[in-house]
């Protein structure tokens, strides 16, 4: 492997509007941006990103009025009653490494699949219809900023692609109906919060993140362990390295840690998990597949992956793991298995030994 994450002290901003262009000279100038800003940070803004403000705004608005109907009302759509994990997520209901539950409630959609699609049929996690609100122009919407997004992982796919010597449309094959989940986040005004960590220390278990953030409190790890603001930046997203993309460069990019600190102010954030196809197996890609790789990241299911650390997370979704109604997939990795936590772990235990 051949990370060279850094010590850094801010996150490198990447203009990528240069992957919408139709000269490859500038797709292939950006894609070397985007490839030093995931090998030495694995964590970055990027602009030029091609989704207006209109949209944002749309899905800030409707994310504030959903929120501050009555627990009741936003009850009707738990997400504990869908069949593909999709809806709303209520205060406590998420717990990360160590068991640390978190004060935020957030609501869950992805993409829309038919009742007679292949996989909805065979009852595959995470993958189904969406539990929309009766709240007017709801719908509209966050699916519209969902497909604006989108677009924009696919177009960071295709510089990943370059930036990795591979034929620009590489991935393109593993995004067919990919369950990756747009996330609208609450955190509620809590008067009596220091100001400390809030959410627990954690990896993103798909390829990256796009995340919209609309306040400060986001911290990332960088290389030597030490934790570095990363605050809300223009008309700018946040993207980070996920699980699947660390095991396809066999380590060369690093899903990198990060947290959210807990704070008095009321904010929102609308992280769009960027993920591929359920039934990818991923491995390191020929080029990282060293030997040292190949040991640390036999093959996994990408779907696989995501399902069983969702599991591993949600309330409910234990309580049916503890109930024996849910069996975690063979080779099922525990939280925290991915990132620069992960590795000083590893350090420490070889050190021990």
């Amino acid at each position: 492997m051949s990370s060279t994450h850094t010590g850094f002290k801010h996150l490198p901003i990447v203009d990528v509007s240069g992957l919408f262009s139709d000269d490859i000279d500038r797709r292939l100038a950006t894609a070397r941006e985007l490839d030093r800003a995931a090998r030495e940070a694995g964590f970055f803004y990027v602009t030029g990103h091609q989704v207006s403000r209109g949209q944002q705004g749309a899905l800030i608005e409707q994310a504030k009025r959903f929120f501050a109907a009555g627990h009741d009302w936003k009850m009707r759509y738990y997400i504990g009653n869908s069949s593909a994990h999709r809806g709303y997520v209520p205060e406590g209901e998420e717990v990360f490494a160590g068991g640390k539950r978190d004060r935020k409630e957030a609501f869950d959609t992805g993409r829309e699949l038919p009742a007679d699609d292949p996989d909805v049929i065979a009852g595959t996690p995470m993958l189904g219809s969406n539990s929309w609100p009766e709240q007017p122009g709801f719908r509209e919407a966050v699916g519209g900023y969902y497909e604006a997004s989108f677009e924009l992982g696919r177009a960071l796919f295709r510089g990943f692609s370059l930036a990795l010597g591979l034929p620009e449309q590489h991935f393109e094959r593993y995004l067919r109906k990919p369950p990756s989940q747009l996330r609208l986040i609450h955190y509620p005004l809590d008067p009596s919060a220091e100001d400390r960590p809030g959410i627990g220390a954690h990896t993103d278990y798909e390829c990256f993140t796009i995340l919209l953030p609309t306040a400060p409190g986001l911290e990332v790890m960088n290389g030597r362990g030490e934790w570095i603001d990363a605050p809300p930046v223009g008309n700018a997203f946040v993207v980070n390295i996920g699980d699947m993309l660390e095991v396809w460069t066999g380590g060369t990019y690093v899903a990198t840690s990060h947290r959210v600190r807990k704070v008095r102010e009321e904010r929102y954030s609308f992280p769009l998990f960027f993920a591929c196809d359920y039934h990818t197996v991923v491995a390191p890609l020929p080029q990282f597949a060293t030997p040292e790789a190949v040991a640390k990241y036999p093959p996994v299911s990408a779907g696989d992956h995501l399902y069983a650390q969702t599991a591993q997370s949600f309330t409910y979704l234990k309580a049916r793991l503890e109930r024996g109604e849910l069996v975690l997939p063979d080779g099922s990795k525990a939280l925290a298995s991915f990132g620069q936590q992960a590795r000083y772990a590893s350090a420490e235990q070889d050190a021990e030994g």
